[in-house]
């Protein structure tokens, strides 16, 4: 159960100071986390209500698994935590922006990779970078 309030107008949820995330039907929103640093995209992710409270009360990213339909510490296991340095909203609270700090060696991708997004697209083709 979320405890955001919904935003009253159109107005007070993309000018007013309350955080009324707007949540899909899925009751999910789009999670784009950066290096707070560097500004490399580190990952995309899904946040129900739960990860985004937990996200602000803790300091540290918490996201949603679509796939293991379970909430989900970033780093509680794999030792790459990522400690929000900044957390901001879109204008129409449909989508969260995380500037994080990593912890451990650094890594955001489950594959090793520093980051989720670690192959170009060439000529129709995938190349890691």
């Amino acid at each position: 159960m979320t405890h955001f309030p919904t935003a009253a107008s159109k107005d007070a949820l993309e000018q007013g100071e309350t955080l009324s995330p707007r949540f899909d039907a899925a009751g999910l929103i789009a999670a784009v986390t950066t290096h707070a640093d560097t500004g490399e995209v580190l990952m995309l992710a899904w946040m129900n209500a739960e990860a985004l409270e937990k996200t602000i009360a803790t300091g540290q990213a918490h996201y949603f698994s679509r796939s293991r339909n379970e909430l989900w510490h970033k780093g509680a296991t794999s030792g790459q935590i990522q400690v929000v340095d900044e957390l901001r909203v879109d204008c129409d609270q449909d989508a969260v922006w995380l500037k994080v700090r990593p912890q451990g060696d650094g890594g955001a991708c489950h594959t090793g990779a520093r980051s989720c997004f670690y192959r170009v697209v060439e000529g129709g083709r995938l190349v890691r970078r």
